[in-house]
């Protein structure tokens, strides 16, 4: 096995052999096929992704024996001194513009470039990270860019292209080169591993191509590494997300079914994990906002995976279409909203633990917030109909459920009842022994008020409760004492915020203690 690294060893030797970059050696074939190559090239884009293998494939190109040619023959002199594992050549000269950038450098290239090659039919200065080159550099190299003899090219290869002097862009084209897209990186990763002959489970790929972020030589890199590591299984997903530092997808399916089902106990119980693990709560909530961005995907469009907007093996995005029918839209948003908003406040933060558990906590809390998300956020939850208890009798995190959730223990009394609509914050709910106040005329009282639960009757037995009980025999409720009015002063109705009292024949209400329609 060559001791070279994979991304020398699977260096293209060819514009056909280059991933991702179409738009530029489509053209640059097309140029040669027609004989009209330009005297300086600028290629510019992002590490990794092909400028300096490009500038050495289109040497071999305009050198080969056969060229001008978009394909070189690669029996010729020139081409096998310019393969991939060659020697070089005499005639093709690369530069490194961090070490050779000055002004000096640039007056000692000059007057070595007006000399012939010497078996080769150009010379050809290939100047990597360009613009490392001085501002009194590049002005000695204008001349010679201007109007270079016929024997001389130049391939400018630079990460910062602003940083190169207008005039000599000018004298250029201009080719800018892209980060290569996830699934073709994943392809190519997996014709690389199949050529060398060790297995890679499913989910493995995907990691290496975030961790690579579109270069094609770190993702290169990520993958020798793995590689390296591999046993005789070959290269395992636990093995890939603890060499890389990524979260184990078991932590976070557990911490999404956490939020979706307001389970707080679960949550914070994944958190514990993750810091017991040694795993970094930083990285946890980048996968975790990760996570969320695909669910939001899958919520909005369901045919995300055919559509390829998703990059993730078969079995977890069963996973993931679950999940994302357990949320609503409206709980999604909010849930990446406020994750992306702590992973912000992270940065920098002397206690990261109690940064994630506080964002687990506003996750879990919409009823602790008056903005419009959270209250999204709760219309979806009711729309939805979940339970959404942390365990039996308790009600979950920030979510008070509707009356028909309720139930009252038997004998349990006023303090069972009260307790079994009390919210989390202390405040009762409605729950089934409360009636709400119809609101309008003859309400008898302010709109949207709500009955107090049943109380013992005078003589000290509880009166029963239950649907069964029919609408006659329901118990009346206590009477409030009220300010005698003097003996010449008509009757007073209830108080404003006060319940009716018991009432008697013809007085126009019904034996609840609900005001009817005024009689005639």
């Amino acid at each position: 096995m060559s001791s070279l690294a994979l991304y020398r060893r699977y260096r293209p030797e060819s514009f056909a052999e280059v991933i991702g970059q179409e738009h530029v050696t489509d053209p640059l074939q097309q140029a040669l096929r027609n004989n009209r190559v330009n005297h300086a090239y600028l290629f510019s884009g992002p590490r990794g992704c092909g400028k300096t293998t490009s500038a050495r494939i289109l040497a071999r190109c305009l050198n080969c024996e056969q060229g001008p040619t978009p394909t070189p023959c690669g029996e010729c002199q020139s081409c096998r001194d310019l393969a991939r594992n060659g020697p070089g050549s005499i005639d093709v000269i690369e530069i490194d513009a961090a070490s050779h950038g000055g002004v000096d450098d640039a007056r000692e290239l000059r007057e070595k470039a007006f000399f012939g090659p010497a078996s080769s039919r150009y010379k050809i200065y290939i100047i990597d990270e360009a613009h490392m080159v001085t501002s009194a550099g590049f002005n000695a190299l204008l001349k010679v860019v201007e109007e270079p003899p016929e024997h001389l090219k130049f391939i400018f290869a630079t990460t910062e292209p602003e940083k190169v002097i207008g005039t000599i862009r000018s004298r250029t084209h201009h080719y800018p080169f892209r980060l290569v897209p996830p699934g073709t990186l994943r392809e190519y990763l997996g014709e690389v591993c199949g050529r060398e002959k060790i297995p890679v489970e499913d989910g493995v790929l995907p990691l290496v191509v975030r961790a690579g972020a579109g270069s094609v030589r770190d993702s290169m890199s990520v993958m020798d590494q793995l590689l390296a590591g591999a046993r005789e299984e070959g290269v395992t997903y636990a093995m890939a997300t603890s060499l890389l530092g990524y979260t184990d997808g078991s932590l976070l399916d557990s911490v999404v079914e956490a939020f979706a089902t307001g389970d707080g106990a679960a949550a914070f119980e994944v958190v514990d994990r993750i810091i017991e693990g040694g795993n970094d709560p930083r990285r946890f909530v980048a996968d975790l906002l990760e996570r969320l961005r695909d669910l939001v995907i899958l919520a909005a469009v369901p045919d995300a995976t055919e559509k390829g907007l998703i990059d993730a093996p078969a079995d977890v995005l069963e996973r993931m279409q679950a999940q994302a029918g357990t949320f609503g839209a409206a709980e999604l948003s909010r849930a990446a909203d406020l994750v992306n908003e702590g992973l912000t406040e992270m940065r920098g933060a002397t206690s990261p633990r109690l940064q994630l558990e506080l964002i687990c906590a506003r996750v879990m809390l919409p009823a602790a917030y008056g903005d419009e998300r959270s209250v999204m956020a709760r219309l979806a939850r009711l729309e939805r109909g979940v339970n959404f208890s942390a365990g039996a009798g308790a009600p979950a995190m920030g979510y008070v459920p509707g009356p028909e959730a309720h139930g009252v223990p038997a004998g349990g009394g006023a303090a069972a009842a009260r307790a079994a609509v009390r919210g989390p914050g202390g405040a009762a709910g409605p729950g089934p022994a409360q009636a709400v106040a119809p609101t309008g005329v003859g309400a008898g009282g302010p709109s949207g008020q709500v009955a107090p639960a049943a109380q013992p009757a005078p003589g000290g037995q509880p009166v029963p409760t239950g649907p069964a009980m029919p609408a006659a025999a329901a118990p009346q409720p206590p009477s409030v004492e009220q300010p005698q009015a003097p003996a010449s002063a008509p009757a007073a109705g209830p108080a404003p915020g006060a319940w009716p009292t018991a009432t008697t024949a013809g007085s126009g209400r019904r034996p609840g203690g609900w005001p009817t329609a005024a009689p005639a």
